[in-house]
């Protein structure tokens, strides 16, 4: 996923953060619907509703997001943005352990963040929204896990996303006459978007909401470690003992109740 964010990054030269995450829709939604090729009546009804929300709400979360990463460190940005999934694990938790390991996760994301509105306020308004979006992308994506398609709502969510969004395609106007420019566009649809939310998919069928959302405590982790390796972002003291509690309260969560979840 982050690999994909860094070649985004790339990108911005040549179009326009919300541009890039256009394209990136785009990329995933010609893969998906290529791979899947989806009946009809995934294009009618209640599936179309409810695989159209999620494909905007999860296009708009790419979008703020990417206006954030422009502003922002990789790793910054997604930390901030995961005060989305960890208000949903709040909101399931249950027991004295759920606490103790959303406490070190907020702690772990606090020293990683470690942002000064006057250094990007914008950048930290871009990266909240986002975390907003992340919130209603984990509840509305249990929701296709289990009542939608699966993976065929994912390619009829993008491909309604894509048309919703097209005005963001004048921000890619340097992308078109290039087409290696052009093919990482594509290229992050897949890297960043059809690779992690397939997986998504088939994570969503077998763990619950809460548990899910902190397990995604990994992500900025491993986009502290995409920054650090590709754009050569250093992250700081604090942000490495950012990541250690982050590890640790994934560590704590995931050992919730010792069930085990086999697929099918």
């Amino acid at each position: 996923m982050y690999v994909g964010a860094a070649i985004a990054v790339w990108l911005f030269d040549a179009a326009t953060p919300s541009g890039v995450a256009w394209l990136r829709c785009l990329g995933a939604a010609v893969i998906l619907l290529a791979w899947r090729r989806p009946g009809s009546q995934a294009w009618r009804g209640r599936p179309l509703l409810l695989a159209g929300a999620f494909g905007v709400v999860t296009a708009g979360m790419n979008v703020v997001f990417y206006e954030a990463i422009a502003r922002l460190p990789l790793g910054t940005a997604v930390a901030v943005e995961f005060a989305g999934p960890v208000l949903v694990a709040a909101l399931g938790s249950r027991g004295r352990r759920d606490f103790a390991a959303l406490g070190l996760v907020a702690v772990g994301v606090v020293c990683i963040a470690d942002v000064q509105l006057r250094g990007s306020p914008a950048g930290v308004a871009f990266a909240l929204a986002a975390a907003a979006a992340w919130a209603g992308y984990i509840v509305l994506g249990k929701r296709v896990a289990l009542g939608g398609s699966g993976i065929d709502s994912l390619a009829v969510g993008f491909a309604v996303a894509t048309v919703l969004l097209s005005p963001l395609a004048l921000g890619t106007g340097g992308v078109w006459t290039e087409p290696d420019l052009l093919a990482l566009g594509i290229g992050v649809g897949l890297l960043s978007t059809v690779v992690p939310y397939v997986l998504d998919q088939v994570v969503l069928r077998r763990v619950g909401q809460a548990r899910f959302a902190v397990l995604l405590a990994l992500l900025p982790v491993t986009a502290t470690v995409t920054g650090l390796v590709v754009l050569r972002q250093v992250p700081t003291l604090p942000e490495g003992l950012g990541i250690l509690a982050v590890v640790a309260g994934v560590a704590l969560r995931s050992r919730e109740d010792g069930s085990v979840h086999e697929p099918p």
